[in-house]
């Protein structure tokens, strides 16, 4: 669980950040869940899109993924999710929240 301090850190790094996918009316597939998963092995943090024809609430979705994904859902505004999971790697720089 993040404290309020580092999920303020987390959302000024996730400002610049462009959206690295989306989920559509399709859902959550697994193909999906396996290229983010490794993405956030990469990054630690990524912000995907929620198109309008998702089903569901784009929080409830953004905290779905984030689940499924073993992570912690940083934020959601509008239709943009931040996601946020400590890497395992050690030829990354992690990120210090």
């Amino acid at each position: 669980m993040l404290t309020s301090k580092q999920r303020s850190k987390l959302k000024s790094l996730a400002a610049n950040l462009s959206p690295i996918g989306q989920v559509g009316k399709d859902g959550i597939g697994e193909n999906m869940l396996s290229g983010f998963s490794e993405c956030l092995e990469k990054r630690e943090l990524i912000k995907i899109n929620i198109l309008e024809n998702a089903d569901g609430v784009p929080q409830e979705i953004g905290r779905e993924l984030a689940e499924k994904l073993s992570a912690e859902c940083v934020i959601v505004i509008g239709r943009k999710a931040v996601i946020y999971r400590k890497s395992k790697r050690k030829d990354i720089e992690h990120i210090e929240i």
